[in-house]
């Protein structure tokens, strides 16, 4: 298969009903089983911030730490973990927020950001913006700032990306979809 950033959305599963009746799930998984499918998600977020001036990469728990990592390493900069509730040691930070799913906690260590610092924020898709946005709050409690919010896949009619873009965060994603495609 020859790989283009429109050829991306047919490697993205539709999974309907998961976790929940009326959901249907974006699964990133089959990127990750083709080697040329990942190299272009990777490249392509590459050549965008290569020149970028931010300090840090930011990784979303848990399908953000698929990319986050990569990213850091290849544009040497630091990685910054967002988790769950509890999956942090030392002196935390905790932001509750709401998904399409309920509620929840995200927490990242209280020192690992200053100010000045700029992040990067990687996860694998933006839908309602819940967690980017818990995680932008935790920056700014930090006195950093967030330079964009990225994702492989943006569902722009669940209105993450608006409410981003409201608090004035930038966003960018390698592909969007419609709530009703398949």
């Amino acid at each position: 298969m020859n790989l283009d950033h429109s050829s991306l959305k047919s490697l993205i599963r539709a999974v309907p009903d998961f976790p929940k009746a009326g959901v249907i799930f974006r699964d990133i998984t089959p990127l990750f089983q083709s080697p040329r499918a990942l190299r272009l998600v990777v490249d392509s977020l590459i050549q965008r911030y290569v020149d970028a001036e931010f300090t840090h990469i930011g990784a979303l728990d848990a399908r953000g730490f698929l990319i986050g990592p990569i990213l850091a390493y290849e544009l040497n900069k630091p990685l910054i973990l967002f988790r769950k509730k509890g999956k942090l040691p030392a002196e935390l930070l905790m932001e509750t927020y709401t998904t399409e799913y309920g509620d929840a906690v995200i927490e990242v260590q209280k020192d690992s950001l200053k100010a000045g610092d700029k992040v990067l924020l990687i996860d694998d898709l933006i839908a309602t913006g819940g967690t980017l946005i818990a995680a932008s709050n935790l920056i700014a409690r930090m006195g950093a700032s967030v330079y964009e919010a990225a994702a492989i896949v943006d569902l722009p009619e669940l209105g993450g990306s608006k409410r981003l873009q409201d608090m004035g965060i930038p966003t960018f994603s390698l592909t969007e979809f419609a709530l009703s495609e398949r």
